[in-house]
């Protein structure tokens, strides 16, 4: 194949199939209508706040209320594109699958900034109008720190946020976030860099950073599949409905982008991409260090192995500059937006993104209820001590395994009935065999056991 007559031989061809394929050109008139027809962003919600271009949404919820985790979870999506990425369909839809699994489930959605919004820097967005919303979700739940699981640039300023408001932030969640640009971000970071490109020419010259420069940049990562390939795969799906659905809602958020605040672009890409102040833990909001060392909350990051926007390399290395001592990494066969619209990751990420959330969810009364101080009786311990009686290894219970880091309820109970009932007896497991009788991933049970031996030793 030569890479340079590529495009001109695939679009012979799909010229060849069109003149071939009656029946696929009989077909377009029905699958244009079905485009023009479709739905996004379907899953029913509220307005419970608003700030400049800003809406708070809040989703209603899909469980009943005593069937609900206590500590919401709130998606701070980035400043490029409209976050119904999150919900395009049903079946597809990340806010929904949160919303099943028994989440109050909030969501920032920016809007577009207009001229007035020009001076919008980093600090505005991280300080002041994502802190209000915690603020507001903090308020509407009754709780003193709640989940945020920002997305691409909002998983980057999430970071920011948890770092300089650490007391409000319970779990952190990094979807497909950029994190760590020294050689590994890929292309953007290449055509990012201060030799070939100045962040301040673009936003002196436009003020805010047109919606359409951005969209071709990202078009031209790939160029032969956004403006040949996937129209040659169209057309030989034309007569499939749900197909042509799904392309339908690909392109409309696609070609829905939006403008970007100019001093947040400049900041961002300078700061971020060409001096990877984040990572280094350089960084500073209004004068403040955003310290890495302040995340201490749970972090977890679900990462694409094929993102070619934010690739694989740019976020990992980042759980190992955090103060965290429970950090984790699910990493997916799948793109940049696949974590999101993927079938696959529907059924098989975000069940386990969900139940890491859900273990790290649970209030000091649901885990341990109080129980009133009785005086100690023969049958109790505090008498058997004050009857002098000798205590033997075999009389004295094991570790509660959700003491471990990163165990909650629902992994103690897989893995009680494996036969696994204490932190003490997790030590002596072997890794392999243990995953196989509780479909638990094996560098999650091994990580486990370490902890766990580290604990008994």
């Amino acid at each position: 194949m030569n890479p340079f007559t590529f495009p001109l031989d695939a679009q012979r061809d799909l010229w060849e199939r069109a003149a071939e394929d009656a029946s696929s050109v009989g077909a377009i008139p029905d699958g244009l209508e079905t485009m023009a027809e479709v739905e996004v962003g379907e899953t029913p919600s509220e307005v419970v706040y608003r700030e400049n271009k800003l809406e708070l949404h809040r989703y209603e919820p899909l469980v009943p209320e005593e069937e609900r985790h206590d500590v919401p979870i709130l998606f701070v999506y980035a400043l490029i594109n409209r976050p119904y990425i999150l919900d395009l369909q049903s079946d597809r839809s990340v806010i929904r699958r949160m919303l099943e699994a028994g989440f109050d489930v909030y969501m920032i959605d920016w809007g577009e900034p207009s001229e007035l919004d020009t001076a919008l820097s980093l600090n505005d967005y991280v300080n002041r109008y994502i802190d209000n919303c915690v603020d507001e979700v903090r308020e509407r739940s009754d709780q003193d720190a709640i989940n945020v699981l920002g997305y691409c640039m909002g998983g980057t300023m999430s970071v920011m946020y948890a770092s300089l408001h650490p007391e409000k932030v319970r779990n952190l969640g990094l979807m497909a976030a950029g994190l760590c640009f020294d050689g590994t971000g890929g292309i953007l970071e290449m055509w990012g860099d201060e030799e070939f490109f100045s962040p301040g020419a673009i936003v002196d010259t436009f003020g805010n950073v047109p919606a359409e420069f951005l969209d071709v940049g990202f078009a031209l990562m790939d160029p032969v599949h956004n403006y040949v390939t996937k129209y040659g795969n169209l057309y030989d799906n034309i007569d499939d409905e749900d197909f042509v659905k799904n392309f339908a809602r690909m392109e409309r958020w696609l070609n829905d982008p939006i403008d970007v605040a100019g001093a947040a672009y400049r900041e961002f890409l300078e700061d971020i991409y060409q001096d990877n102040k984040l990572y280094r833990n350089e960084l500073e909001l209004n004068g403040e260090q955003v310290d890495l060392g302040n995340i201490t909350m749970p972090v977890l990051q679900v990462i694409g192995e094929y993102d070619h926007l934010i690739p694989p390399e740019a976020s990992k290395p980042f759980n190992e500059t955090v103060a965290s001592d429970d950090t984790e990494i699910m990493e997916f066969s799948t793109g940049h937006i696949g974590l999101s619209v993927s079938s696959s990751t529907h059924e098989h990420l975000w069940p386990d993104v969900a139940e890491w959330f859900a273990e790290r969810s649970v209030t000091t009364e649901e885990s341990a209820p109080e129980v009133a101080d009785e005086p100690p009786t023969a049958d109790t311990p505090d008498a058997a001590v004050a009857e002098d009686v000798e205590t033997t290894e075999a009389d004295v219970a094991g570790t509660d395994l959700q003491e471990l880091g990163g165990i909650g309820p629902a992994y103690a109970e897989r893995l009680t009935a494996a036969g696994v009932t204490s932190v003490e007896t997790l030590a002596d497991a072997e890794p392999a065999t243990l995953s196989a009788d509780t479909d638990i991933d094996e560098g999650r049970i091994r990580r486990w056991i370490d902890a766990a031996s580290e604990h008994t030793s």
